[in-house]
């Protein structure tokens, strides 16, 4: 496999960093590129579409715009729990698209450097399928960097397969 690297942020930080939006889901920690970050909001039901499929939750209306919400637990294979009080939406705009991701609870904003990023290892469906961009070392944690981009369009092919 490839060395992934992080792109660049502006505004004067170190060319070799990147800032990333961190949540947990089933005890792992997860981040996000922060450019694709909307907002996050508190989990709230959405509205269920008939003939959906399974990870999508359903829509929301997101100041006038209908947004789909997709469960990523689902996606990823992992146990179902009933959503908290500290259970998130994050609002992400992929290629154009607008989408509300559902995690266990958000992190924090953390800045991180190529240094610290290792190629994903080739161990499972998401890494196979590439939205998996790599593992950080953060201080003594691990963080699984998504793709945000290959995830929505993986899902996409997927569904257009099983329709």
């Amino acid at each position: 496999m490839t060395t992934s690297t992080l792109e660049p942020i502006e505004h004067g930080v170190q060319a070799d960093t990147c800032q990333l939006l961190t949540f947990q889901l089933a005890g792992e920690e997860y981040g996000l590129d922060i450019l694709t970050v909307q907002e996050i909001r508190g989990f709230v039901p959405a509205t269920q579409l008939p003939n959906s499929p399974k990870h999508i939750r359903g829509v929301l209306n997101l100041r006038g715009n209908i947004v789909p919400l997709y469960d990523l637990r689902e996606m990823f294979n992992l146990p179902q729990i009933e959503y908290d009080q500290f259970a998130a939406i994050v609002v992400v705009t992929i290629e154009g698209r607008v989408i509300g991701l559902v995690v266990d609870r958000v992190s924090e904003v953390m800045t991180a450097s190529n240094g610290d990023m290792q190629p994903s290892p080739n161990v499972g469906a998401a890494a196979e399928q590439g939205c998996i961009r790599g593992i950080l070392r953060h201080e003594e944690r691990l963080v699984i960097l998504l793709d945000a981009v290959v995830l929505l369009t993986k899902d996409e092919h997927d569904y257009a397969l099983a329709a």
